[in-house]
Formats: structure tokens, sequence, C-alpha cells
């Protein structure tokens, strides 16, 4: 069966913007003619070929590896190589607006300084740390299994997109970032890795994984469905495995939820709080009332169990490796 290609008619809303000559950022419109076999970067070039020579956008590879040409569609982190016009269309309608990753980090139209998202990168240690025999008489084999338990964090092609969705990269310059944190998985889980301190280094506060406020924007915009908050989940888990989670509001409230959940299989959120925050849950208190006036919350002594509260238990003790 012959493949029919169709055409739509999007109307496109350019940033622009040159650090050398301009003091703002500006938007230029173009109306074009979007075939179904186009992805966002043919657009990017059409641009560029047909109407202005001096757009500025990077790309390499076309084919999904490189991660050069990542750029924003309607605030929605895409590979632009990767993306389908079409299904930017059903997602968005016939109006696309097409911008740089971060806009504040713009240096020429679509291409942005990554220098923060490199630096948090080597912060890291981006590569296996262990002692190797110069003279090796065989080759360090990994099973399958040990090669399984990366998760596939191996496959990430550093194009920043989960870096610059995250919203607490935007407000914390210290953070780390899930593209960093996905890399410090992969090399913590790898089996040939003697590091010791790359596990203390994301488990800092204000810039580690403990940081990280579970929006899942990074799993939604990977091109490479790597899902970052999984490996972040995994490293709040070594932490524990490890012996070097801290005792902090962050650390509390993870087992604070464990214990809820183990006590009466659901989760009392007042409780949660007060074991969390502790003495520092005072400042809590005019919104704890309003939370328990609609009744959002409620005491100790009023919370229902779960009538599966055996079954619960029993989960919560086969699942748990850590020890809190």
């Amino acid at each position: 069966m012959e493949h029919k290609i169709t055409t739509q008619k999007v109307k496109f809303k350019v940033f622009r913007f040159n650090a050398e000559e301009d003091y703002l950022p500006y938007y230029d419109d173009y109306e074009m003619e979007v075939t179904s076999e186009e992805v966002v970067l043919d657009i990017l070039n059409r641009i560029k070929w047909d109407h202005d020579g001096s757009f500025s956008y990077r790309r390499s590879c076309r084919h999904g590896i490189c991660g050069a040409c990542a750029i924003k569609v309607n605030g929605k982190s895409t590979l632009a190589c990767k993306e389908s016009m079409n299904d930017m269309i059903d997602l968005f309608g016939d109006e696309l607006v097409l911008e740089p990753l971060s806009k504040k980090r713009a240096v020429k139209d679509m291409i942005i300084d990554k220098a923060d998202f490199w630096e948090k990168h080597d912060a890291i240690t981006p590569y296996v740390v262990t002692e190797v025999d110069e003279h090796p008489e065989s080759e360090n084999l990994v099973s399958p299994e040990d090669a399984d338990k990366l998760d596939e964090a191996d496959l990430c092609i550093q194009c920043g997109a989960c870096h610059y969705a995250c919203p607490v990269v935007e407000v914390n310059d210290e953070f780390f970032g899930p593209a960093a944190f996905a890399a410090a998985y992969r090399f913590e889980a790898d089996v040939r890795d003697e590091d010791t301190e790359r596990l203390k280094t994301v488990n800092k506060m204000g810039q580690g994984v403990w940081d990280c406020v579970k929006c899942f924007e990074c799993a939604e915009v990977c091109p490479k469905e790597i899902n970052p908050i999984a490996k972040i989940t995994k490293l709040h888990q070594m932490a524990f495995q490890e012996g070097v989670a801290e005792n902090n509001v962050a650390t509390r409230h993870a087992v604070g939820f464990v214990n809820s959940i183990k006590k009466n299989g659901v989760l009392d959120e007042g409780g949660l709080v007060l074991y969390s925050e502790g003495p520092a849950i005072v400042k809590h208190i005019p919104v704890a009332l309003k939370m328990f006036t609609k009744g959002k919350i409620v005491p100790p002594w009023g919370i229902t169990k779960s009538t599966n509260l055996d079954e619960i238990q029993k989960l919560v003790k086969s699942s748990s490796t850590a020890k809190f």
C-alpha cells in the first residue's frame, strides 16, 4: 500500500537573539506548509535555508544519537531530529513556538551556553574509578545480569533536555540536575566501579538527589526514555544501603513515609510532617490548622487503618532492601 504524504499549514513563532548585538530577545513569525514526513529539525533547516540564513541552531547526526539539536516546542523539551511534526501538531495545534532549551542561557537563537550542564556532569565523576592492570591477561568481563543493573542509564546522549526542563535547575544553580544524577547512577551501578565519594556527593543537601521535587518532567521529555527520576529514586535507596544518607528533613521524610505505611497501611500526612520537620513543625501550624478544618489531615487516633494492613506490611518487608 502506497504511503500518502499529507501537508498542513502551520504558523511558527521563532525565538531570536544574538548576545553580541541584541539587548533583548524577540520572535520572528513564519508560516509554511508542513508535510507528514517532516520532523522539527526539517523546520529549523527550512527557516535557515529558505527564510533567514542568519538563523542559528545546533545539529549533527540527525539520528537521535548525538543530542545536539535539542530545543523546546511550545515549552516542551524535544530532540528536533526525532520529534515528528505531526505529533507536535496533534499535541499543540497549528501554532507552534520554537525556543532554545533555556532562554536565559541563549547565545545565538537556539544555541545556548551549556557550561552549567557540563560542570554538573563533570562534578559527579562520570567514569569508572578502579585499579586497572596495565597489561591484563584477560578481559574484565561483566555478566549480563550485572550489565542489566545499569537500567539503560548508559544510553544517555547528554542532550540536556531533561536538565533544562527541570524546575529545580531553573531556580537553584547548585542543583546537579537529572542528567547528572542518571550518569551518577550509571557508574554507581557498575560492578567495576570502586569510587567512594560519588554517592556522598549526590546526597548533599541543596544540590543532591533529595532536592528533586518529583515532578517527572525529566522522564516526560527524555528522547531516549531513560527515565532519570527512576535513577534518582535508586540513588535514594543506595544512600541508605551504603550508609551515606545523612539525618536531615529529606531523609526523615523518606523514612517517615515508610513507617507510616507500615503502621497504618495509609499515609498519615500530619504525622509525616512532624516526623520530618521535628521542632521546626511550628512554622507549619497555620497551614496545618487550615488543613485540619478542611479534613485534609486527622489526629493520629482518627486515622483509619487499611483493611489490607497485613498484606501491605508483608509487601513492605519483602520489597525493602535498605535499613532506615
